[in-house]
């Protein structure tokens, strides 16, 4: 028997702010792309779903994620297909590991990479020269990287090297993101005031907002609408924020003090000294949480199992502390401009392999209680994020475009199914998903397909775009 069609979607309620939809339509997937969407479609399909009284929307792209050895794991592919996120961009690196991570464990999803400046890693030094920055970037691409990611408040730089780097992948059209933090300023609201002036008018994705707004150097819901000032101030800055209460951060000790600065601030907030011996103290009395596999996912342990994971790997682990005040998360997530515009650009996680993936489950929440409007959510969520990765044809449901669906249960606020271009991710509570595709300039292609991955290749001048 032929079909029309790969896949019918049915019924749904279709929310696709790009195009002005908002309501019951069909939607066709031919060979991995959309090909039809009308309020009925004739036809038949090899696989076809009854979505009425679901939502059906363009699938979701989570821009601030860690799939690597170094943070977060292989298990983060599955943890973000069942959170029914369908692109997503890894936001440290090394890119290495995140290509061998996508080529063994990948369910389907698309990942795009930033790789990270760290000294005694892809640097060597903390004030690294120009010629080290443009070697350090001409790696990362050819890697497969789309840029450089700045791990300020782990591992900062000077704040010269700093914008020098920024500035130089401006010149390349690369992608560069920022944890704001530099030698000379913290993780806070003052490193995000310096971040904005490091940029000098360059394009930079300023990383989890909500991450400056924790009440270091002022009260958290001041610190909160400062931050929307400088976003405001600052339009060539891309944002995003996310709902969940816990940080996370390395808990790798090195000659037994810890190596990234925000877990120092994590041990002394809680008010243990911050050493290893402090560290081991804090996981034990649950203060500090390890990130633990279980059963294909990572999830956050504390006491004495915490402490025997965090001593299996030496330390090596990931670590998260309940860091994040819920005002300004709120605040942050739901603020519009003047003009109407959302003032933080997207809605993302931070997740990936660490256990908070919940752009559903916590930004339905704010659907349900009309801090948000679905329309709203699906451009934090999927919109603006595949704008800013230069994704043209992700974000949207348009006649051509990729067929990246996610589906969701409005009123248990939670993904029911995902398509990648075309092929099924999650079906119930169940990964099918395979493979993977990176998300690369032209720089890193042959790379990329070398590891025996699909490449989605994007021109370097298209990254960091205005997404509203």
């Amino acid at each position: 028997m032929s079909h029309s069609y790969d896949v019918l979607l049915r019924h749904g309620t279709l929310v696709d702010p790009e195009n002005g939809v908002h309501g019951v339509r069909d939607v066709a997937i031919r060979e991995g792309r959309v090909v039809e969407v009308a309020p009925t479609i004739a036809g038949t399909a090899a696989r076809e779903h009854d979505l009425a009284g679901r939502v059906v929307m363009p699938g979701i792209v989570d821009m601030h994620v860690h799939l690597s050895p170094f943070l977060g794991g292989g298990c983060g592919h599955r943890m973000l297909a069942l959170a029914g996120v369908t692109t997503a961009l890894d936001m440290a690196g090394p890119i290495e590991g995140v290509v061998d991570l996508a080529a063994r464990h990948g369910c389907g999803l698309s990942v795009a990479c930033v790789n990270y400046l760290r000294p005694g890693h892809t640097i060597d030094s903390d004030n690294p020269s120009q010629h080290a920055i443009d070697r350090a970037l001409t790696h990362a691409l050819g890697q497969g990287a789309i840029g450089l990611k700045l791990l300020g408040g782990h591992y900062p730089l000077t704040a010269e090297s700093t914008a020098r780097a920024i500035a130089t992948a401006a010149s390349r059209g690369a992608y560069v993101a920022f944890h704001a933090g530099t030698q000379s300023a913290g993780s806070n609201i003052e490193g995000m005031r310096e971040a904005c002036e490091l940029s000098a008018g360059h394009p930079l994705h300023l990383a989890h907002i909500n991450s400056y707004c924790r009440g270091q150097i002022h009260d958290a819901v001041q610190e909160g609408e400062e931050a929307l000032s400088l976003l405001a101030a600052h339009p060539h800055i891309r944002s995003e924020s996310y709902l969940a209460p816990f940080n996370g951060v390395s808990g790798e000790c090195i000659e037994g003090v810890p190596g990234s600065r925000l877990a120092i601030f994590g041990l002394e907030r809680g008010g243990f000294s911050p050493t290893r011996a402090g560290m081991r103290e804090a996981i034990e009395a649950g203060w500090a949480l390890v990130n633990v596999e279980r059963d294909g996912v990572i999830e956050l342990i504390g006491g004495r199992e915490g402490v025997a994971a965090w001593q299996a790997r030496d330390s090596q682990i990931g670590i998260s502390f309940r860091a994040n005040p819920p005002e300004p998360r709120l605040r942050l997530v739901t603020a519009t401009r003047d003009d109407g515009r959302y003032a933080v650009d997207a809605l993302a996680t931070d997740g990936g392999g660490i256990p908070r993936n919940d752009i559903v489950a916590r930004g339905l929440a704010l659907v349900h209680l009309d801090a948000l409007s679905l329309e709203g959510f699906v451009r934090k969520a999927s919109l603006h994020p595949a704008r800013i990765l230069g994704l043209s044809n992700k974000g949207h449901l348009g006649i051509g475009a990729d067929a990246d669906i996610t589906v969701l249960d409005l009123e248990r606020r939670r993904p029911i199914l995902s398509y990648a271009h075309g092929a099924c991710v999650l079906d119930g509570d169940s990964v099918v998903g395979d493979g993977g595709r990176m998300v690369t300039t032209p720089a890193g292609e042959a790379c990329i397909r070398d590891a025996g991955l699909e490449a989605i290749v994007v021109e370097p001048d298209t990254l960091l775009a205005s997404p509203q």
